[in-house]
C-alpha cells in the first residue's frame, strides 16, 4: 500500500507543480498582450519605405565609388565618369533586386537635368575660390580642382513599384 501512496503522492505533486508553472504565464501573457510588445510591432513601425531604403543605398554606394574618380586629370572627365560608371553599376543592380522578393522593383536611373540644375545652384565659385569649370556628366557633377576631375554630386531618378501602388522620385546626392 506504500508504494502506491508514494505514487499517488508524486503524481499529485507533479500536477501541482504543473498547475503553479500555468499560474506565473497567465500574468505574464497579459502584460505582454495589454503593453503591445506584440513581436510584428517594431518591425512594421521602424521599417523605412522602399525607395528611403533605395535613396539611402544609392548614397552609400555614390561615396564608396567616388573614389573611383581620384587621378584623373580635368581633361579625362569622361573618362572619370565612366570609371565611377564602372564602380557603381553592381551597387545599382543590387539595389534594383534588394526587394524583389518582397515584389518591390526599383528602378534607378541616371537623371542629367537635376544634375545640371544642382551643378548651376550649387557649384563652389567666386572670386576667392581656387576651383574650376563645373560641368555636369551624364548625370555626374564634377569639377576642376588643381586640374584634376572631383566628383561632387549625381542626379538619380527612382521608381518604387509594390504591390500597394507605385511611387516616383528625383534626388541628387552630393559626395563628401
Amino acid at each position: 500500500m506504500s508504494d502506491r501512496t508514494g505514487r499517488r503522492n508524486r503524481a499529485q505533486l507533479v500536477l501541482l507543480a504543473a498547475a503553479v508553472a500555468a499560474a506565473a504565464l497567465v500574468p505574464m501573457a497579459l502584460a505582454y498582450l495589454t503593453l503591445g510588445a506584440h513581436p510584428d510591432v517594431a518591425a512594421t513601425a521602424d521599417r523605412d519605405t522602399p525607395g528611403e531604403d533605395a535613396l539611402r543605398a544609392l548614397d552609400r554606394a555614390v561615396t564608396s565609388a567616388s573614389t573611383a574618380v581620384s587621378g584623373y586629370q580635368w581633361s579625362e572627365r569622361e573618362r572619370a565618369v565612366a570609371a565611377f560608371d564602372g564602380a557603381l553599376a553592381a551597387d545599382v543592380r543590387g539595389i534594383e533586386t534588394a526587394r524583389l522578393s518582397e515584389t518591390v522593383a526599383v528602378d534607378v536611373t541616371r537623371n542629367g537635368t537635376a544634375a545640371t540644375a544642382w551643378a548651376t545652384a550649387n557649384c563652389p565659385r567666386g572670386p576667392n575660390r581656387a576651383f574650376g569649370a563645373c560641368e555636369a556628366v551624364d548625370g555626374v557633377v564634377v569639377q576642376e580642382r588643381a586640374g584634376e576631375t572631383t566628383l561632387l554630386a549625381v542626379g538619380f531618378d527612382v521608381r518604387v513599384t509594390e504591390p500597394e501602388g507605385s511611387a516616383s522620385m528625383t534626388a541628387v546626392l552630393a559626395v563628401g
